[in-house]
C-alpha cells in the first residue's frame, strides 16, 4: 500500500498506458485530448457558429472520461504522490535558465517567472498565453490531432502521419527552447 502514496517508476505507467491502449485498439476507438476539447465545444453549441463543431458529440461522449481521469490523476498525485524531494535539475539547464533570466524552479517541476498565475496577469505573459492558445486551437485541427493523440494513440497503431506528426512535435519543441525562447526572455 506504502507505493500508493509515493513516485511510480514510469514502466508502471507506461504498461497502464499500454493495457488502455491494446483496450481501446480492441473497441475501435482512439485516444487524444485534442478531440476532447471539440466534443466539449460541440456540447455547449459550438456547431451553430462553425461546421467543425458540428457533429454528434454523443459518439464521442466516452471519450471525456480521458478529460475526467486528468483532472483526478493531477489532482491525485499532486495531493497523494507528490514528494518532498527537490527535483535535480541538470547544472546546464539551470546556467540556461540563469542566462535568460529565469531563476531555477526550486524543487518545482517548472518556473515559477513562466508557469504561475503573477506570470499570466503580465502583458507579456498574456500574450504569450494567448499566442500559445491560438498556435494549439489552429494547429491541432491542421496537424490532425494533439500530441497525446499522435504519440500514443497514432504511434501505437503504426500510423505514418503520427509519426511524422511527432517528428514535428519535438522539432518543434527544440528549436522553442533553444532559439525562440531565448528570444522572448
Amino acid at each position: 500500500m506504502d507505493i500508493l502514496f509515493h513516485t511510480w517508476h514510469w514502466a508502471i505507467s507506461g504498461f497502464i498506458i499500454g493495457l488502455i491502449m491494446l483496450t481501446l485498439t480492441y473497441f475501435g476507438k482512439t485516444f487524444g485530448m485534442s478531440s476532447n476539447l471539440r466534443t466539449m465545444c460541440s456540447m455547449a453549441g459550438a456547431g451553430k457558429m462553425s461546421n467543425y463543431f458540428d457533429f454528434d458529440w454523443r459518439e464521442q461522449k466516452w471519450n471525456l472520461a480521458v478529460v475526467l481521469g486528468a483532472i483526478a490523476g493531477g489532482f491525485f498525485a499532486y495531493y497523494f504522490m507528490s514528494s518532498s524531494d527537490i527535483v535535480n535539475l541538470n547544472p546546464k539547464t539551470i546556467a540556461s535558465l540563469n542566462a535568460m533570466g529565469i531563476d531555477a524552479p526550486n524543487g518545482k517541476i517548472a518556473p515559477d517567472l513562466i508557469f504561475s498565475l503573477d506570470a499570466v496577469k503580465t502583458v507579456k505573459g498574456f500574450c504569450i498565453l494567448l499566442f500559445g492558445g491560438f498556435l494549439i486551437g489552429f494547429g491541432t485541427p491542421y496537424a490532425g490531432g494533439c500530441t497525446s493523440g499522435h504519440a500514443i494513440s497514432g504511434l501505437s497503431n503504426f500510423q505514418l502521419p503520427s509519426l511524422i506528426a511527432v517528428i514535428g512535435f519535438f522539432l518543434g519543441g527544440l528549436i522553442m527552447a533553444h532559439f525562440i525562447l531565448p528570444l522572448i526572455f
